[in-house]
């Protein structure tokens, strides 16, 4: 069996899904995006074709390790996202050949069901209360939301104050019934992340994501020492040569790879199983389309330090579209109590809706994240 074309399809919200092709008439799908440099991605996936085409898609470790080091230069988030998209389509594929779900290729379950959580608020931390009282309904108990809006490097107790006290509205509103965690999105810098994350500590977060940028890594060992707050952090980290050091200096509870940034599953497999060896749990980062939460769900089923999976339905990005629109076998992705069940169906398990999604790939938006600054007319973190 030889590849012979890979096809590129931008589509609402602000995801790109990839298409394989073989020979003999076996499809694998993949997610290869950076939210807001799609087309970026989508050049680089093509410039990877010379390595794929005419090649045995079964051998995956081989062409992984064409494509990240037939290049001199390497890693960073255009390539690996691109490596990552094109690898999900070859597990895939593979799962689908063999008839097994990918999760069997990589020895087998070790969970029967998934724990998910669910996003609440939108960029500005706004109407959560509500916004979790509707998920509520649906069975879910666990949620993230943005910690901040704006910081500066130096803040004031005001802005401590406003950030602190929305959390502890949820806490008196719903008390332990719920869990969450806190994303400072990378917008507090370290002279103020110590200060915050000893404000919030009464209010028992699940984690603090991104405490600071991960430009900044060094401060982590720093801020765990500071707080008993698990800290969280890694979709903004591209391989495993990254999250090893990290993982040496210490700090980080849980890391977040992205499995459509961080070099797809045979990647993010081996940063999980680096993981666990420092006893650090692994929560992968995925507020994106449904062949990335796939990707994302075969890793969890066979990583036994996985603890949460995050999953963009009403997401405030999903604008056009929603997790499952492109997807035909919408039940194999339904949440009970929080959970979803293992995906039974060969390779990722997702039957994607091609015509929808070329129709809709007709009048893919170039989505951005806004510009933000401060109130001295400086550049703010978003």
């Amino acid at each position: 069996m030889k590849i012979i074309k890979l096809t590129t399809y931008r589509v609402p919200p602000r995801w790109m899904l990839l298409k394989i092709e073989t020979d003999e008439g076996i499809v694998g799908w993949g997610e290869p995006v950076i939210e807001g440099r799609a087309r970026t991605v989508e050049a680089a996936v093509h410039e990877m074709t010379p390595f794929l085409i005419g090649q045995d898609p079964g051998r995956i470790n081989d062409l992984w390790q064409a494509m990240y080091r037939g290049g001199f230069y390497r890693g960073g988030a255009i390539l690996m996202s691109a490596i990552a998209g094109i690898d999900q389509a070859l597990w895939d594929m593979k799962g689908k050949l063999l008839g097994v779900p990918v999760y069997d290729l990589l020895g087998g379950r070790v969970r029967d069901k998934m724990k998910m959580y669910s996003w609440v608020g939108g960029d500005r931390p706004l109407d959560v209360i509500a916004g979790i009282r509707k998920l509520r309904e649906v069975g879910i108990d666990t949620f993230k939301m943005n910690g901040t809006e704006e910081m500066r490097m130096l803040d004031s107790a005001r802005a401590v104050d406003q950030a602190v006290g929305r959390i502890a509205e949820i806490r008196e509103a719903f008390g332990n019934d719920i869990e969450f965690g806190i994303d400072f999105h990378g917008r507090v810098a370290a002279p103020m992340a110590k200060v915050l994350l000893r404000a919030l500590e009464p209010y028992r977060p699940l984690f603090v994501e991104e405490p600071v940028l991960a430009e900044q890594a060094e401060y982590y060992p720093r801020l765990a020492e500071s707080t008993s707050i698990p800290l969280a952090a890694g979709e903004r980290m591209y391989s495993r040569f990254e999250f090893k050091r990290v993982l040496e200096q210490g700090g980080l509870a849980i890391l977040q790879p992205d499995l459509s940034h961080a070099g797809g599953i045979t990647e993010c497999v081996k940063i999980a199983a680096m993981a666990e060896a420092y006893d650090v749990a692994v929560a992968p980062h995925c507020p994106l389309g449904p062949v990335a939460l796939a990707a994302c769900l075969h890793l969890d089923f066979v990583s036994h330090n996985a603890v949460l999976q995050e999953q963009s339905m009403g997401i405030h990005y999903n604008q056009g579209a929603e997790l499952l629109d492109y997807v035909k076998n919408k039940d194999d992705f339904r949440m009970e109590g929080g959970y979803i069940a293992a995906l039974t169906k060969p390779g990722l398990g997702v039957e994607v809706d091609e015509e929808r999604v070329i129709e809709a790939s007709k009048n893919a938006p170039d989505w951005r994240n806004p510009l933000w600054r401060h109130e001295d007319g400086s550049v703010a973190e978003w």
